[in-house]
């Protein structure tokens, strides 16, 4: 289970479920287990200090790779 945090205010924005060892591109909405204090604003998932995560694609989001850090463990089975 991987925490998913804003790069700029290291606020915790969800948790996900990670399936596979390599990067973080998309989050799959069926994978989030908790939501924290992200915002939704014109199709684009926001911390609350105004950094623009990821874009909603549908089923998952698109992650913008300077915007979050993650921390935990990533599920390889």
């Amino acid at each position: 289970m991987l925490t998913i945090k804003c790069s700029g205010c290291k606020a915790k924005l969800w948790k996900y479920k990670k399936v596979g060892p390599g990067k973080v591109l998309r989050c799959h909405k069926a994978r989030i287990s908790k939501r924290f204090d992200v915002q939704e604003r014109d199709g684009m998932l926001v911390c609350p200090c105004g950094r623009e995560i990821a874009t909603d694609m549908g089923r998952f989001y698109k992650m913008h790779a300077d915007a979050f850090t993650h921390t935990g463990t990533k599920d390889t089975a």
